[in-house]
């Protein structure tokens, strides 16, 4: 399959947009610098790289070293990181909870911890248009991972297909929706290269009201197939537009660690749903330091960019 030119206007545009997360009551970042970030995640505090934290640190030795976990070692997607326990050894899991729903964290060897909070601005945007529909919104989130916005969709009242390439990962989701309480929510939990999914559901006349997709920069489907993100996303958008519903109410593209502008999302987005109407709106996602007790207004952490298309 090619990438189809279309014809007609090109939507509006909002440029560039900034959505912040300050932190809710199961996650908060509490300082920056000299490329770490110092994090909350429920009852932990965490150190992890953060290589876009280029300034010094706000807050004393002390306070970063009075911590559960700090991860060392290989900082690749693919790399086999430890973490180290300078208090007491901690299990593999703990609970941890975001708009309502109970999930897993997990001290992955790719420093990882099985949820990116700075998602709530676009988990917040998805629960409110679930929840505000007429009706059954279908929700597609593709690169799914562990499934915490698979699962803040149903709960809101959706219809969810889940899609992402690793067995580990679906085990991990579906670990969630144990934990949540979600076991009856209609999800399909799918283990499959993401761009064959979409192809044969392209080929079916499948249709969804609000698809997610947060592809990596490089990757592999469960056979082998391989991901180049500059390469491959323009196909990817160009289906994920025939499989939109007529009166859809978003697609949204998120992308980490990539030597890129969000201007080139956000112009591929727009030449995309050319003849669709609508705005798209591009920028990145922000996280801002909140301080030890969640009360300080700190410095603002830039951790991916993203384009979204709606259709007013």
């Amino acid at each position: 399959m090619t990438v189809t030119r279309r014809q007609g206007e090109r939507p509006a545009e909002r440029v560039p947009v900034i959505l912040e997360t300050t932190g809710s009551d199961g996650f908060r970042l509490i300082d920056s610098g000299n490329g770490e970030k110092l994090e909350q995640y429920g009852p932990y505090r965490i150190v992890r790289p953060e290589a876009q934290a280029i300034w010094p640190k706000s807050l004393p030795d002390h306070v970063w070293q009075r911590v559960d976990a700090v991860f060392t070692g290989d900082t690749d997607e693919d790399g086999m990181g430890r973490w180290r326990f300078p208090r007491e050894a901690l299990g593999e899991t703990w609970p941890l909870e975001l708009l309502g729903v109970d999930f897993l964290g997990r001290f992955t060897s790719f420093r990882h911890v099985g949820v990116f909070p700075e998602q709530l601005a676009h988990w917040s945007w998805m629960k409110n248009e679930i929840e505000q529909a007429k009706r059954p919104l279908k929700v597609l989130n593709l690169f799914g991972y562990t499934g915490v916005a698979s699962l803040v969709a149903a709960a809101a009242g959706a219809e969810v297909t889940h899609v992402d390439a690793s067995k580990k990962a679906i085990g991990w989701a579906r670990e969630n929706q144990a934990l949540s309480r979600l076991d009856r929510a209609p999800i399909r939990w799918i283990c499959e290269d993401a761009m064959k999914f979409i192809q044969r559901e392209a080929r079916r006349g499948s249709r969804y009201d609000i698809i997610l997709t947060d592809p990596p920069k490089f990757g592999r489907g469960p056979n082998g197939e391989v991901w180049h993100l500059f390469e491959h996303l323009p196909l990817m958008l160009d289906l994920c537009r025939e499989i939109l519903a007529p009166k859809a109410h978003g697609l949204v593209l998120t992308a980490y660690s990539i030597r890129a502008s969000f201007y080139s999302m956000h112009e591929l987005m727009r030449e995309t749903m050319r003849g669709r109407g609508g705005v798209v709106e591009s920028g990145e996602l922000v996280i801002r330091e909140a301080g030890v007790d969640g009360d300080t207004a700190g410095r603002v952490l830039s951790t991916s960019l993203f384009s979204r298309w709606v259709p007013k």
